[in-house]
């Protein structure tokens, strides 16, 4: 299919397996849940799957807190249920992305356990420390440094106190770790989300963060001591190498404090293959981030994605582009007012017709939204630490709503975290009976893009325009797609390029050239 090539010209779907599927009863997604709901997403129409962490883990910071690198938590199966998982959904042609939280471990990984019994432990400088910490801070609140009695220093770590960071300086550390690589490679795993990558070196001095202005300790440092070492790079051409030694393999880095300029410096033909850059998520700030204000308009949309195109294109690095993911408030509650799915019928139109490998958050093809939780229900660390000027992350992970049933067909009993109570109508099998919903329209999406290689690999061509309306063209040598958007309540009517255009899909089927309330209108030259 006109050299169709999965990371590149596919969809990813991002799932978060203790919030996807019980297959168990016992209020906790896990990978059978997972495997009983491949039907749907192949039929959905995406192209690879990512998993959020699946490791055995004490839960501190819910999955991202590995005690075991090579097996699968209890909670969500075994290997031999991985195994199948992947049989599974290569059968239908879906390819699988797992994440690696290599910047640090639980607590107690037997390497820590290890590492802490005593200084002279053969693995005690596989982690960091230090008789007297710097002023590094961790992101989730307090010093970047905890005191351990038992060996009188203080180890490092970034996050939670429970997570210290290991010591990539060491080559036993980077042996052991491109070993956690091969060992999903050989079970057929096509890829790799890779957590903070940036962060795996820190300056050799441990020299401290010059300060700068902001709201709390983390934020109060510029941070170039504890994250973008130079070392990075050779690390990055070593794992790149044993990835290619494998066929049509993918890796994709989430970068800490990340640029578009950043973001494509870790990226090429001997590093990574793409990382994330963020642009329509916040406007980059910590103010923002606290408050939640997220700006939402054509003007500003068009800016970031103009921005970042001069950046990729410069630097010949393909892009992703997000919209959610397990760390944000889901695009629905950034943009959405209430119940009203008009922007969020925009924001997949972003999504699946900007350039770049759009990564789908799990629930966004229905508009799910985030929870709201009282400080005594919130689970998250930073939420908990922060409330309430932060309530965390929790919002975003609730459970998939997949019909109106108790527990909105997730379980059979109640779960981690609640149920949006908009699961009586917000859910799958409402949407997918409702020609007109967000479901049908991203699957109709879905569709186009296979359909038009335009809409995969074609330049961006923004298109001047006023007010409401964002339009702009994708196109190669074969084929020009228009995409126009309206995103005031008010009808538009523009000017088309050139040209025969023959709709292929309208949200609200009105004639080439205008533009209903909200509508988003994709046409193709003819």
């Amino acid at each position: 299919m006109d050299n169709f090539l999965w990371w590149r010209d596919g969809v990813i779907y991002q799932i978060y397996p203790r919030s996807f599927a019980d297959s168990n009863g016992d209020g906790l997604g896990d990978l059978d849940g997972i495997i009983s709901h491949l039907d749907y997403l192949e039929d959905l129409g995406i192209d690879a799957i990512w998993l959020s962490p699946i490791y055995p883990t004490p839960d501190k910071d819910f999955g991202y807190d590995v005690s075991n690198y090579v097996d699968v938590d209890a909670r969500f199966g075994t290997l031999e249920d991985f195994d199948r998982l992947v049989a599974e959904t290569h059968q239908r042609g879906i390819r699988i992305i797992l994440d690696l939280v290599l910047n640090h471990t639980s607590d107690q990984h037997p390497w820590f356990l290890e590492s802490r019994s005593s200084r002279d432990n053969p693995k005690r400088d596989w982690y960091i420390w230090k008789d007297n910490p710097n002023n590094w801070q961790a992101s989730f609140g307090g010093k970047a440094w905890e005191f351990d009695p038992g060996t009188g220093q203080f180890y490092l770590h970034l996050f939670t106190k429970e997570q210290p960071d290991v010591n990539w300086r060491n080559p036993e550390v980077r042996k052991a770790q491109l070993g956690v690589f091969r060992f999903w490679l050989e079970r057929g795993v096509d890829g790799f989300r890779l957590d903070v990558f940036n962060a795996y070196f820190k300056d050799p001095d441990l020299a401290d963060n010059p300060p700068k202005f902001g709201l709390r300790g983390f934020d109060r440092q510029r941070h170039i001591h504890d994250i973008d070492q130079p070392e990075m790079m050779p690390f990055l051409n070593e794992m790149r190498t044993l990835l290619d030694s494998y066929p049509e393999r993918y890796v994709v880095g989430e970068t800490y404090f990340a640029t578009p300029q950043k973001t494509v410096s870790y990226c090429g033909p001997d590093k990574l293959h793409a990382a994330f850059s963020f642009d329509f998520t916040t406007f980059n700030s910590a103010l923002a981030e606290a408050f939640q204000l997220y700006k939402w308009s054509p003007l500003w949309i068009m800016k970031q994605f103009i921005l970042r195109e001069q950046t990729f294109n410069a630097a010949g690095i393909w892009p992703t582009t997000v919209m959610s993911n397990h760390d944000l408030p889901r695009a629905a509650s950034r943009y959405a007012r209430g119940e009203n799915d008009s922007q969020p019928f925009l924001a997949m139109a972003l999504l699946l017709t900007l350039r770049g490998t759009p990564f789908l958050y799990f629930g966004e093809e229905i508009g799910m939204r985030d929870i709201h939780l009282r400080h005594s229900e919130i689970l998250d660390p930073p939420g908990r630490k922060y409330w309430p000027i932060y309530t965390g992350r929790d919002g975003c992970r609730s459970p998939m709503q997949w019909d109106d049933s108790a527990f909105a067909g997730f379980s059979t009993v109640k779960p981690w975290l609640p149920v949006h109570p908009d699961y009586k109508w917000r859910n799958v099998a409402t949407e997918q009976t409702d020609l007109n919903s967000l479901f049908n329209f991203t699957k109709k999406l879905l569709a186009l893009r296979k359909e038009n290689p335009a809409l995969r690999r074609g330049d961006f061509i923004p298109l001047k325009t006023r007010g409401s309306m964002l339009a702009f063209l994708r196109r190669t040598h074969e084929q020009t797609v228009l995409v126009a958007m309206n995103f005031n309540n008010q009808s538009v009517n523009y000017n088309l390029p050139d040209g025969k255009w023959h709709i292929l899909l309208s949200s609200a089927q009105s004639s080439p050239g205008s533009l209903a309330p909200f509508e988003i209108q994709i046409s193709i030259r003819q």
